[in-house]
């Protein structure tokens, strides 16, 4: 997950590295940032979630969702197409192809799980190898959104006689500037999946156990957020770095009953079965916390890791599920990054 500004900067390198100028520099910086606008949508699919049934959601879901079809490698295929037959331009089709991409593989490559294959396979994936806030993958593509917006300002009769040095130095060695700085991007980007899957091998031999790769977030520049179930009542949860191994660790719970919940583990399997038909799969680590109040048992479902992170692009939601004891009927609410609780409608769940 990588700022919108980033994205189109990226774009705009491409375009700039190629010889591109004008609308189809501007078409290649509006392609890099194509897939946010399945913002508008998931609007689409906010207004009408609620009113169809289970199963209907759920393919909406995969659909109108944010970072699903839109960022999926079928929509890119499908616009790559598109610019060939709408232009016949075979480098700006490549050049097009590459932008939009570049959108995709960054939030892939960073900590956001996806549903690339979608509708091939509904199985989520993500590489988690880069930080979100990652300082190449952010800073660097701005130079190119910097450049045009100083000749845009110049050109219009304003900032005369600031970054007189810089423009001319942009100038003087864009042949083999931006091409540089495309280079040391993609080489990044490609280098750090790769560096992740030496970490994850050394932890695993470390801890005598598998340590999933895709379950291993990054958690700040360098460091990784890491898991895997220690036995049947705990997890081992571990921060990792390429710099010392395996830097700290703790036991969570994986069940935690309050009071004298009646039948708790049965409505723990309760709620693991309603959570598992719902989208988004947002927890792979399931932590539950059962009580019981006035004849209804609440059962709390979080990730085992969520505590150790204060900013999170994905897992860091928290479900309750409150069953009455008599009736058996349930209500579901959620909460996300802290957000405020809501109620889930009914059709969530199967």
């Amino acid at each position: 997950m990588v700022n919108s500004l980033s994205h189109l900067g990226i774009g705009l390198l491409i375009a700039l590295t190629l010889g591109f100028r004008g609308k189809k520099r501007n078409t290649l910086g509006f392609l890099a940032i194509l897939p946010d606008l399945d913002f508008i949508p998931y609007i689409l699919f906010a207004l009408v979630s609620g009113s169809v049934s289970h199963e209907a959601r759920n393919q909406l879901f995969y659909l109108l969702g944010h970072r699903e079809f839109m960022h999926s490698i079928l929509f890119v295929l499908l616009v790559t197409l598109f610019i060939w037959l709408k232009t016949k331009d075979l480098l700006f089709t490549a050049a097009g192809f590459t932008a939009i991409f570049s959108h995709v593989y960054l939030d892939y490559v960073t900590s956001w799980k996806m549903h690339p294959l979608y509708p091939f396979s509904t199985e989520t994936s993500t590489l988690g190898a880069v930080y979100f806030f990652d300082p190449l993958a952010n800073i660097l593509p701005l130079l190119p959104v910097f450049v045009l917006l100083v000749a845009y300002m110049k050109s219009h009769g304003k900032w005369n006689g600031k970054f007189n040095n810089f423009c001319s130095f942009v100038t003087n060695n864009r042949s083999k500037l931006y091409p540089a700085l495309l280079i040391v991007l993609v080489v990044w980007l490609a280098v750090l999946p790769v560096a992740k899957i030496f970490l994850v091998n050394y932890i695993s031999g470390a801890e005598g156990a598998k340590i999933s790769y895709q379950d291993t977030y990054p958690s700040s520049f360098g460091k990784f957020l890491a898991a895997y179930p220690y036995n049947s009542t705990y997890y081992k949860i571990m921060e990792v770095s390429y710099w010392s191994g395996i830097e700290k660790s703790d036991y969570i719970e994986k069940t935690n009953v309050t009071g004298a919940a009646p039948n708790a583990s049965a409505y723990v399997e309760r709620a693991r079965k309603l959570y598992s038909t719902a989208l988004p799969q947002e927890i792979d680590y399931p932590v539950y916390s059962v009580s019981e109040e006035n004849g209804s048992v609440t059962v709390t479902l979080s990730d085992a890791r969520d505590k150790y992170v204060k900013y999170w692009a994905y897992f860091k939601t928290v479900y309750r599920f409150i069953f009455d004891t008599k009736s058996g009927k349930y209500a579901a609410y959620a909460s996300e990054q802290g957000r405020r609780e809501g109620r889930l409608e009914d059709n969530w769940f199967e």
